[in-house]
């Protein structure tokens, strides 16, 4: 049996839970989020939410871990949030927003304006002698991931200089360069 799918999801305060045809729909107050389950039981009660399979075929041994990893997902995001934080590394990198509009100079000859999707909500902080860092923050796990590796892909640290757009607390590997 797959030992995450095993472990009970606890429903926090201020969450509601709703399991109807097959559709997950979390409540809370941060947002709410759905998920289609298939080919798993789910029961809510007391509290907790259990998943169980019904056979020990393959497939089903995939999604018994990953629905109940999924909803874990969703609780926590609809009750606490998710917050991404990138870096920009590099001697002119600089960036700024205006509402969902997040305006990147990060050494190409034009700067880069991203419409960031509406339930992420997007931050700047430009201290002077710091780097500049994006704060992204959502309930939606899966999509402040992608939003973040969209942002990360337009200019991703390179091993020398470890210039470029990394996550905060992200360790580079680094290369030594040419030896004289």
């Amino acid at each position: 049996m797959s030992r995450i799918g095993k472990n009970p999801v606890s429903i926090p305060e201020g969450v509601q839970v709703n399991f109807q045809d097959g559709v997950m729909t979390v409540k809370g107050k941060l947002g709410e989020l759905t998920q289609k389950i298939e080919d798993i039981q789910v029961v809510i009660e007391d509290g907790m939410i259990t998943f169980e399979r019904s056979s020990d075929k393959k497939d089903q041994k995939a999604k018994h871990g990953l629905y109940r990893a999924l909803v874990n997902n969703m609780i926590e995001g609809v009750a606490n949030g998710y917050t991404k934080q990138l870096e920009l590394v590099g001697v002119g990198y600089r960036a700024s927003n205006q509402g969902q509009k997040l305006d990147l100079a990060i050494g190409f000859s034009h700067n880069i304006v991203i419409e960031v999707a509406p339930e992420v909500k997007v931050e700047t902080v430009s201290d002077k002698g710091k780097n500049p860092i994006v704060k992204l923050t959502s309930h939606d796990k899966q999509l402040v991931g992608q939003v973040a590796a969209k942002i990360r892909s337009f200019r991703a640290p390179e091993p020398y200089k470890g210039k470029g757009i990394k996550f905060v607390g992200e360790q580079l590997r680094r290369k030594a360069g040419k030896s004289a």
